[in-house]
C-alpha cells in the first residue's frame, strides 16, 4: 500500500509518469523502506494507463465486494430445540454495572481547554 500511496502522491504532485527513483525518494522522505520488487511490479502494471481510469475501475470492483451487516446463524444448545420448533429465548437479566468515573488531572499537565 505504501508504494501505491507514493505513486499517487507523485501523480498528484504533477509527475504523470513517476519512476522507481521518484517513488524511492518519496518513501525515503518519510523513513519507509522501498521494496524494489513491489515498485517494479506497480510500475509495470500502471505503465501507459491513466490514473483516473484505474481509480474508477477499482471503485467498480470495490462496489461489488460484500461488507458487514450480515446476520450470524447460531447453533442450538446441546439438548437441541423441541421437535415442534425453536426453543424460546431465555429472558436476559440485565445487570447494571456501576462504573466509577475517576476524575483526576492525570493528563500530563495540559488539558484541551487550558
Amino acid at each position: 500500500m505504501k508504494v501505491i500511496a507514493a505513486y499517487l502522491l507523485a501523480v498528484l504532485g504533477g509527475n504523470t509518469s513517476p519512476t522507481a527513483d521518484d517513488l524511492k525518494d518519496i518513501l525515503g522522505s518519510v523513513g519507509a523502506e522501498a521494496d524494489n520488487e513491489k515498485i517494479e511490479l506497480l510500475l509495470c502494471e500502471v505503465s501507459g494507463k491513466d490514473i483516473t481510469e484505474l481509480i474508477a475501475a477499482g471503485r467498480e470492483k470495490l462496489a461489488s465486494v460484500p461488507c458487514g451487516g450480515g446476520a450470524v446463524a447460531v447453533a442450538p444448545a446441546a439438548g437441541g430445540a423441541p421437535a415442534g420448533g425453536a426453543a424460546p429465548a431465555p429472558e436476559a437479566k440485565e445487570e447494571k454495572k456501576v462504573e466509577e468515573k475517576e476524575e483526576s488531572d492525570d493528563d500530563m499537565g495540559f488539558s484541551l481547554f487550558d
